[in-house]
């Protein structure tokens, strides 16, 4: 190769990154409006400080946000849509407070109306019977419960729901996979971000009123 071949070439490799660069790049994941990262920053003065969550691992259309309410439930009532990975806290007035979810086979085993006859932060968790069955191996060795905590996977709060002075044993909880939320997965029953948890609970007494809507069958739980 001569020297001037050696030039041209170089010039046109430089032309075409050049050029290539000048070309426009759709972003990996939509941009996250400044109030929505301050929704859902760090919460260091939590018994055990909950990180920040990136809110762009999950469509936009799951942040807890203000909508017009489409449940016609009084003020006060929480109501869970397993099938569009919604729960609304209906706040008067034609509004609701929104948040996405994520839903698993337990989380489905419940439809009707219930009570939240007991509200817990950091709550301890122990297996279902149905779970240690289902998966001993993943599940056996907790049977006895594990601690509140980061790992714990009912997250920062649970509130759990009671049908006529009985324990449904559903469970709207928080989770350390935030990933989840808006998707059907393997186990569990209802998931929101750990800081929506956080927000819910604070919202809500125990007496408080849900409606869990029944499931369409036809995603499967992975």
């Amino acid at each position: 190769m001569t020297r001037r071949s050696f030039v041209i070439g170089g010039t046109l490799a430089l032309g075409a990154c050049v050029q290539t660069a000048q070309v426009p790049v759709e972003p990996l994941a939509p941009a996250v409006p400044p109030d929505v990262l301050a929704m859902y920053a760090a919460l260091p003065s939590e018994e055990y400080p909950v990180p920040a969550i990136d809110p762009s691992v999950v469509e936009p259309r799951f942040w807890r946000q203000v909508v017009a309410d489409p449940t016609g439930e009084p003020a006060g009532t929480i109501t869970v849509d397993t099938n569009e990975r919604f729960l609304h806290l209906s706040l008067g007035g034609g509004q609701a407070m929104r948040y996405g979810i994520g839903v698993g086979k337990e989380g489905l085993a419940f439809a009707g109306r219930a009570t939240i006859a007991r509200k817990a932060a950091w709550p301890r968790w122990t297996p279902t019977a149905n779970m240690i069955r289902r998966e001993p191996e993943r599940y056996g060795p907790y049977a006895g419960g594990l601690p509140g905590g980061l790992e714990n996977p009912l997250g920062a709060r649970a509130l759990y729901l009671y049908e006529g002075g009985r324990d449904t044993l559903y469970r709207i909880h928080g989770t350390n996979e935030p990933w989840s939320i808006g998707r059907a997965v393997s186990s569990g029953c209802i998931r929101l971000f750990n800081q929506d948890i956080i927000d819910l609970h604070r919202r809500v007494p125990t007496g408080t009123r849900v409606m869990v809507l029944a499931h369409t069958p036809g995603e499967v739980l992975g």
